[in-house]
């Protein structure tokens, strides 16, 4: 009998300890390092202008152990797993001159705007705007609509619509050459973002509850030191 507890009691160890665990009932989702400070495992490049010249150089390098979006050629860095109900902490920062650049959530079909933005919801890093959303073919409601994103009639998702939701506060970054700290939290049909500890923005009723995280290079240059994902619930790997 104490020889078949022992066995029960060993197994559910083992099992316990198995890779890929996410979580126990005390400690909660288990934090994921989406950069691992080393190289890009995990993630994919769409960058169509490598479609014409395939001997361009990536906009997206490993420089210093610091993930690095060169800003041109204008493309993504995308995951390439998919996630849901989550917590996406982004530490980044305009180094050298301020510039654009963007975090996409739920992103999916890719080049759906302008034959160069996936399918998603940006949540904007652009220096003095960090924390507007962007709509690309995926929609997203405030508080204040039409304060914040102008005149009803001029909504839309598609090229030449009113896409910008204007932030809540453009008084949180950090000044030119310091880290930022950008939480973007997303459960269900809703998106909350926090910078530098601000409440930015905060939508509800998105068209998109799922899909990849996209990083941006758009015409600056970029360094980011940490992206990690907490799962709220679970994680869907494709």
């Amino acid at each position: 009998m104490k020889s078949k507890l022992l066995f029960v009691i060993v197994a559910g160890l083992m099992l316990a300890c198995q890779p890929g665990q996410q979580h126990d009932e005390e400690s909660g989702p288990a934090s994921i390092e989406l950069f691992n400070g080393k190289d890009l495992d995990g993630w994919h490049a769409d960058v169509p202008a490598l479609d014409e010249d395939s001997t361009m150089t990536s906009p997206f390098i490993i420089r210093d152990s610091l993930l690095v979006s060169l800003g041109t050629p204008g493309g993504h860095l995308i995951t390439d797993s998919t996630y849901t109900d989550y917590t996406l902490e982004v530490e980044y920062r305009f180094a050298g001159e301020p510039g654009n650049c963007g975090v996409l959530v739920h992103a999916s079909t890719p080049r759906a705007l302008y034959e160069m933005f996936p399918k998603s919801i940006e949540v904007q890093m652009m220096h003095q705007n960090a924390g507007d959303f962007w709509c690309i073919v995926e929609d997203i409601q405030v508080p204040d609509m039409e304060t914040r994103r102008g005149p009803r009639e001029e909504w839309g998702i598609t090229e030449g619509k009113a896409r910008r939701i204007l932030n809540l506060t453009d008084s949180s970054e950090m000044d030119l050459g310091q880290w930022n700290r950008m939480v973007i939290q997303c459960v269900q049909d809703s998106i909350t973002v926090t910078l530098n500890g601000d409440l930015v923005n905060h939508g509800f009723g998105c068209t998109a509850s799922q899909g990849h995280i996209a990083l941006q290079a758009e015409g600056s240059e970029v360094e980011f030191r940490r992206v990690v994902l907490t799962p709220n619930r679970h994680i869907k790997n494709e």
